[in-house]
Parts: C-alpha cells; sequence; structure tokens
C-alpha cells in the first residue's frame, strides 16, 4: 500500500508533466493561429484590384508624359498650370499604388520605364511604323496610341492646349471605365485601401474633366468672336 507521501509526489508529478505539456501546446497552437491570421490578411484582396493598380500605374505613366509636353510646347498659363498640378497628383498616386502591390508581395510597375516604353511609340508611329503597338497591359481604357501621342507632340500653342484638353478628357473617361471594371468584377475594390482610392480616383477625375470642358468652352468662344 502506497503511502500518502507517495501519492502525494505522484499528483505532483503528473501535475507537472500536464503543466510542461501545456507550456508546449499551447503556443505552437497560437503560432499556428497567428500566422493563418497573418495569411488571411495578406490575401484580403482579389485579382481584380491587382489588375487595377497595376494598370492605373500605367495610365498615370502617360497622363505625366503628356503633362510635361507643357512647357516646352507653347502651352497656356492655364493648361500648364493644370498640367503641372497633373503631374504631381499622378506621381503622389503612383507611389501610393507601387507601396500597396509591394507591401502584398505584387509586381509594382516601373513609371519610368512605361513612359519611355510610351515615348518611343509615338516615335515610331511618326516614322510610319504605326502597326506597331505599345503592350496590351500598357493600353488601358482611354490611353492615347502612339499615333495619338506624336499628334500631341507635333502640336504648338493653341493648338497643342486643345489637343491635350480633348486627349486628357478621353484619358480621364478610361480612368472611370477602370474603376467601373474593378467594382463590378467579384470582389473587387472591397478592401478599405484600394475602396477609398477607387473612389477617390472617380471623384477626382469627374471634377477635373469638367474643369478641362469648361477650358475647352471658352476657347471655342474666343475663337468665334
Amino acid at each position: 500500500m502506497l503511502s500518502r507521501k507517495t501519492l502525494s509526489n505522484r499528483g505532483l508529478a503528473i501535475f507537472a508533466a500536464l503543466c510542461l505539456t501545456a507550456l508546449v501546446v499551447v503556443p505552437r497552437a497560437s503560432v499556428a493561429q497567428a500566422a493563418a491570421t497573418k495569411t488571411a490578411t495578406a490575401k484580403d484582396y482579389t485579382t481584380a484590384d491587382v489588375v487595377f493598380m497595376q494598370g492605373m500605374i500605367g495610365h498615370h505613366a502617360q497622363a505625366v508624359v503628356m503633362g510635361k509636353m507643357a512647357v516646352s510646347h507653347g502651352a497656356s498659363a492655364n493648361v500648364a498650370l493644370f498640367c503641372k498640378k497633373v503631374i504631381i497628383s499622378q506621381r503622389d498616386e503612383i507611389g501610393l499604388m507601387q507601396t500597396w502591390l509591394t507591401d502584398r508581395g505584387e509586381k509594382a510597375p516601373d513609371p519610368e520605364a512605361m513612359a519611355s516604353h510610351e515615348m518611343a511609340g509615338h516615335e515610331m508611329a511618326g516614322h510610319d511604323m504605326a502597326g506597331m503597338t505599345m503592350d496590351d497591359h500598357a493600353m488601358m481604357p482611354g490611353m492615347l496610341t502612339p499615333a495619338k501621342l506624336a499628334q500631341l507632340d507635333k502640336a504648338r500653342g493653341k493648338t497643342w492646349d486643345r489637343l491635350f484638353l480633348q486627349f486628357m478628357i478621353q484619358h480621364h473617361e478610361g480612368a472611370l471605365v477602370m474603376v467601373k471594371t474593378l467594382f463590378d468584377a467579384p470582389g473587387g475594390g472591397q478592401g478599405p485601401e484600394i475602396f477609398g482610392y477607387a473612389t477617390g480616383v472617380d471623384a477626382d477625375q469627374r471634377g477635373e474633366m469638367e474643369r478641362m470642358q469648361k477650358m475647352l468652352m471658352a476657347m471655342q468662344r474666343k475663337t468665334t468672336q
């Protein structure tokens, strides 16, 4: 027959063993749960979100290319000021989109490479090579073809102002199509960051389109006077 002291010692040993097991098992479960949570958070976006962000970087890159022509192409003061604002805002947004993509381990396109690609494209179009086009990823809705970029590059003064505004309105309309496509996709644009950005793009583009349309109307009135 076992003494009370022996039973007590065995009870303590069993208790100690259970405690050690808990110390080993609980942390492993916690680590697994934390890893699962982290994975779920990292994947809190859709393919449509990635396509939108990557495509909009190229879209913005072309807007910067167009806006930078103002200084060398004799833009009027009002149009030149508008171009300056476009360049600043588009560059800031490109940085935001690149960060969003890289934070999620997705490819972030290089806007400088895209801009060089487009400039090379319009130069080729100017040398009777209009059949050569940019890749499908670069040509998002509303973007200018190499031929139209060449047309804008050749214009000067009032003609450049008019073409720039007409082409940029087309460009902005394309951005609205991209936003609509995003939200039409299953689960697209539902993350807080991308939702805020996409709705902001929609509002900004509409406001700038209205401003550019008014500038065009003012030009037309001066022409008819």
